[in-house]
């Protein structure tokens, strides 16, 4: 079964983006992605993370979804910030990571705050922007026997995945954004690979449906 309701657009970055700046001694490099997930959220920060470096905060949202880490900084003083850099320019399905290299000299709990939401502002300010088109949002439902052909039919254009699947006791679950454009071809491709076992339905906003 597929359930939809809609995604209205949202702007993220086109691509990532890095700036670094150095304040009162501490090199801070601050780093921006898409992200349409909190699994892309959290492999971006493992990939970008510096292992040496004094701390590394992070923040993403990802529609209602948000999470937001100081890394051992004072509470409150530096993922928070991040986030807060990230709603303030109305981005969505975003993830910031700021490194910083301790330079010897305190800052203060207003000037970690700066310091961390400023790096992130700039970053973002700075990054390319794009629009993603309005989408669908889909919950796909199949059973184990029918599921190895979706992983590769929930990578094709038009269809993205929002979360890695869920194993359910009668098989695995996904939740989808889809092109309206992609609708009845995924309508197709359900029923022929789950030999008319699969459902699609359609929730408008609006409260209609099909």
């Amino acid at each position: 079964m597929i359930e939809f309701s809609l995604i209205k657009p949202i702007t993220t970055l086109a691509e990532p983006f890095d700036l670094e700046e150095e304040i009162r001694r501490s090199r801070f490099l601050a780093r921006g992605a898409a992200a349409h997930s909190e699994a892309e959220a959290m492999a971006f920060l493992a990939r970008v993370r510096v292992p040496d470096a004094t701390h590394n905060c992070w923040a993403w949202r990802v529609g209602d979804g948000y999470r937001s880490s100081d890394d051992g900084e004072p509470g409150g003083t530096a993922g928070r910030p991040i986030l807060a850099a990230i709603e303030g320019q109305g981005l969505d399905h975003v993830v910031v990571v700021v490194t910083r290299w301790f330079g010897g000299i305190k800052l203060g709990a207003g000037g970690l705050v700066r310091a961390y939401g400023g790096g992130a502002a700039k970053c973002l300010r700075a990054a390319r922007k794009k629009t993603l088109r309005p989408l669908l949002r889909a919950r796909l439902e199949v059973g184990f026997s029918d599921a190895s052909p979706f992983y590769t039919i929930l990578g094709r254009p038009g269809v993205r995945r929002l979360d890695d699947g869920e194993y359910t006791a009668d098989g695995v679950r996904w939740a989808l954004g889809v092109e309206p454009d992609e609708v009845d071809g995924l309508r197709r491709t359900v029923a022929d690979v789950t030999r008319g076992a699969g459902r699609l339905i359609i929730k408008e906003e609006n409260g209609g449906g099909e």
